[in-house]
């Protein structure tokens, strides 16, 4: 009987430790569908839950239909989310708190929030990192140390993101770096919970 009760102990232990693991990584899969092809991305709602939670209001609202991947720079990055086929800006929600230091790195395949200079303004505008990034984590809460919010992880569809790096650029107006054959998100969708 002793056995048996010690028995259940553990199994109880390891179900409330399980569960409670699972939901504090309880992340979301998006598929982002672009007009070369599905790129599959983690939203790490865990690490970086303001960051992830304004990305997904977006998401929901519909937001990010119709707009480019406005600035590619190879080896470096892919940036989008901010301009629409025509290359006008759109207009966004308030700015969020920058949560870069949350301990996760600007890594190849990661996800991270685009900003202007002030390290809390960061909107709409996201970028895929091309390869490991480093110098663009957080390293001490002052304008030049804050770095940018890694917020997600592709899963699936590097390929994707690689072959829209290879994308030839020209300059457009003030802008530099944007792809003379637009790449278009068509939409990006919700598909889970992790």
């Amino acid at each position: 009987m002793k056995n048996f009760i010690n028995s259940l102990v553990l199994v109880c232990t390891f179900i409330f430790n399980y569960g409670a693991s699972a939901e504090m990584t309880n992340n979301t899969s998006i598929k982002m569908i672009t007009n070369v092809g599905d790129i599959q991305i983690e939203l790490f709602n865990d690490k970086s839950p303001i960051t992830a939670g304004n990305f997904i209001k977006y998401i929901e609202a519909g937001y990010f239909s119709g707009t480019i991947f406005h600035r590619v720079i190879k080896d470096f990055m892919i940036q989008g989310g901010g301009f629409d086929e025509s290359m006008n800006q759109k207009n966004t929600l308030e700015p969020i708190q920058n949560e870069a230091n949350n301990g996760l790195s600007n890594k190849r395949g990661t996800i991270a929030m685009a900003r202007t200079n002030d390290p809390h303004s960061a909107s709409a505008q996201f970028f895929i990192n091309l390869k490991d990034n480093t110098f663009l984590d957080f390293s001490s809460e002052t304008v030049q140390g804050w770095g940018y919010c890694v917020f997600g992880q592709v899963i699936e569809g590097m390929n994707v993101v690689d072959k829209i790096a290879e994308s030839k650029t020209s300059s457009y107006g003030p802008h530099q770096d944007v792809p003379t054959e637009q790449i278009i998100i068509d939409q990006i969708v919700i598909e889970k919970d992790e």
